[in-house]
């Protein structure tokens, strides 16, 4: 019988390579072990048949970044019900158009730098990049956000205007946002520099309830028409 040995040192025979290209092809989701592709260079094979993808390049995996329609009820951190869970290779969108080749790496790790409230849906960001991370923590005063708002209730005389301009929560005034009428019943907000949770209150102060919540947009990333549930990668040119 053939002596186990680890697959990048299989890989290493195979092409003639040096270790560290061999857990480059690997890792870069290059190698299949009897028509599977195995990602982790220490995966032992014996008698197994290893084959290298013909179109196999070498380059450094680049850390991903994804979007989420994420559904009422679920956290967007690490809570009871993590958005997080839904974030698996069957619930990737089938229109992803990102050009990104997917790899279960890119599945770990992911952060999600700019929360949404439990009770809201929409658009949410995860990432492993700490530059992305960065620039939604850091930079979020610059980058603008919008969202869907259904509402109930009659808004108090000038409450449109005090949604825009006027507010004031714990002897702080609000920064200047843009709130505007959709229908009857629906608002649209888009601002800079304001957590999404303040948008409740922000509505009660005016005479409004809140029945729904959904981000559309962050920055230039619009949410489309990605199905809730589903996600899809960040394509390399696309930024914030």
């Amino acid at each position: 019988m053939t002596e186990p040995v680890r697959l990048a040192k299989r890989v290493v025979a195979l092409t003639h390579c040096s270790r560290r290209e061999a857990e480059q092809y690997i890792e870069g989701g290059w190698v299949r072990v009897d028509g599977v592709v195995v990602e982790e260079p220490q995966f032992m094979v014996a008698a197994q048949t290893v084959e290298l993808d013909p179109d196999a390049r070498l380059a450094p995996t680049e850390p991903a970044t994804l979007v989420l329609h994420k559904p009422i009820g679920y956290d967007a951190g690490t809570g009871a019900n993590p958005a997080s869970a839904l974030v698996t290779p069957a619930s990737r969108s089938p229109d992803d158009a990102s050009g990104v080749r997917p790899l279960k790496r890119h599945l770990q790790r992911l952060t999600s730098p700019l929360p949404l409230p439990t009770g809201a849906s929409g658009l949410l960001v995860f990432t492993q990049d700490w530059r992305v991370t960065r620039k939604l923590t850091e930079d979020v005063a610059r980058i603008e956000q919008e969202f869907e708002v259904d509402v109930s209730g009659e808004l108090v005389p000038d409450g449109l205007a005090l949604l825009n301009h006027g507010l004031r929560f714990n002897h702080y005034a609000m920064p200047p946002i843009k709130a505007s009428w959709q229908s009857e019943q629906r608002l649209r907000f888009a601002f800079k520099g304001l957590q999404p949770a303040l948008i409740e209150p922000m509505c009660n102060a005016v005479g409004l309830q809140v029945l729904a919540l959904k981000r559309l947009r962050v920055g230039r990333i619009p949410l489309a028409r990605l199905p809730p549930g589903q996600w899809r990668y960040l394509a390399p040119a696309e930024r914030f």
